[in-house]
Order: C-alpha cells, then sequence, then structure tokens
C-alpha cells in the first residue's frame, strides 16, 4: 500500500504542466470514499521526497477528521483563523512525520461556505502557496455533491484530485461530480478500495507484496512484510 502511494506522488510530480501544482485540493464524489485516506497519506509521501514539504490543511469544516487520524485534542485551526484573527503560525501542529505539518480545521462554524469562499481564505491560499517553493498544500476538503465549498475552493487551488471507491461509487455520479468543478484543474482520479478476484490479476496491476520486499532486501535476510496498514503510517484509522 505504502508503495502504491509513493507511486502517486510520483505520477504527481512528473505531470508536464506549465505551472507545478502546488496547491492541491483532495475531495470524493460522496463521503467515505476515502479522501481523508489518499489526503493523509499523499501528504506523507511528499514529506518524505528529499527536497519538499507538506501541509495538510483540514478544510473539511462540517465533518474535520484530520485531528482524530493524529490523535490530537480538538482546538483551533482553520476556522478560527477565518473567523477570530488567530495567527496562522499558531494553529500551525507540527507532527511526527519529519517536514510534515497540518493545520486543523478548528472550532465548528455554522457558515463554512462563506468562510472557504471568503477573500481571507483567498489571500490565505495565495500565501502559502508563494512563501515557501518546496512545499505542497494538500487540501482535505468535504465531498463535492454532498457540500459546495469544494466548488467554491476549486478556483483558489492548483489541482484537484478525486477519489473514487470502487463498486460503490456509480459511473454517473461521478460524472456528476466532476461537472461542478474546473475539469481543466482535475489532476486525475484515485480508484480507492479496489478489489480483484484473483490474486494473479493482484500481482498483474500492483506487482507482488513478497517481490516487492525479496527485491528489497536481495543482499540480506527477506524482511516479511508489514501485517497491517498501521506499521505503514501509525496514524492510519479505517475512518474518513
Amino acid at each position: 500500500a505504502a508503495e502504491q502511494f509513493r507511486k502517486l506522488r510520483t505520477q504527481l510530480l512528473g505531470m508536464r504542466l506549465p505551472t507545478p501544482p502546488k496547491t492541491i485540493m483532495v475531495t470524493s464524489a460522496t463521503d467515505t470514499e476515502g479522501k481523508t485516506l489518499v489526503a493523509t497519506n499523499l501528504a506523507t509521501v511528499l514529506a518524505h521526497d528529499l527536497s519538499s514539504y507538506a501541509l495538510l490543511v483540514d478544510a473539511d469544516l462540517r465533518n474535520p477528521s484530520l485531528s482524530r487520524w493524529f490523535a490530537l485534542q480538538a482546538g483551533r485551526g482553520l476556522s478560527d483563523y477565518l473567523t477570530a484573527g488567530a495567527g496562522i503560525q499558531e494553529l500551525l501542529v507540527k507532527t511526527n512525520v519529519d517536514k510534515l505539518t497540518i493545520l486543523p480545521s478548528g472550532s465548528l462554524q455554522s457558515n463554512p461556505v462563506e468562510l472557504i469562499g471568503s477573500r481571507k481564505m483567498e489571500s490565505l491560499v495565495r500565501e502559502m502557496r508563494e512563501r515557501y517553493s518546496d512545499r505542497y498544500i494538500i487540501f482535505d476538503s468535504s465531498p463535492l455533491l454532498a457540500t459546495t465549498e469544494p466548488s467554491v475552493l476549486t478556483r483558489l487551488v492548483d489541482g484537484i484530485i478525486l477519489v473514487i471507491r470502487a463498486g460503490v461509487t456509480p459511473r454517473e455520479t461521478v460524472q456528476q461530480a466532476l461537472a461542478t468543478v474546473e475539469k481543466e484543474k482535475v489532476l486525475g482520479i484515485v480508484l480507492n478500495d479496489l478489489e480483484f478476484e484473483s490474486a494473479g490479476l493482484t500481482s498483474r496491476y500492483f506487482g507482488s507484496s513478497d517481490y516487492y520486499y525479496r527485491y528489497r532486501n536481495r543482499d540480506n535476510e527477506p524482511e516479511k512484510p508489514p501485517r497491517s496498514w498501521r506499521s505503514l503510517f501509525p496514524f492510519f484509522k479505517k475512518e474518513d
């Protein structure tokens, strides 16, 4: 699984675009498709890159979950910056992943659409993009068809990654979701939770995990593959 996220990073950094995307919104058509899983682990592998840093922003002001993923106590965050004038530096939280910082969503507000669409939010995204040339900002957004905020955030970011849960999200729902965003900003789609009927098909499309560990340790004793997601990413939880 970790190797698949590294492949996602490689494809993202290798895209031949006039301007490389530095601010990226990760969203989904509906809920429970795994957008937070993808946003969190994409930010993690970007932070592991030798030449880049990552800032992970919880822009889902209705149902924030990053604080739970990182076992943080509920506190101030993005909404408090947009409403109460809190300084952005005092809201950033360092993680146990080197070069990865998160901006929690903050206290719940009754007007998330207005906050995400405010001039202050626009100024913040622009500042984060321009201040550090080696930093990627990943926004974990709310679902496209359930809320309005992603459509508003679309105009502020450089690119969009849409997470689709295989075998669950209907094709028509995906098409409807894509119609709500600027298509030229869609960097790609992540097909999540894909299951093949045989191990042969899994190896054909994703490679063998046994081969990966044999290849990695060909000069040493074979290393046993990790037994769980948690051994790959300590903060992993089966939530969205």
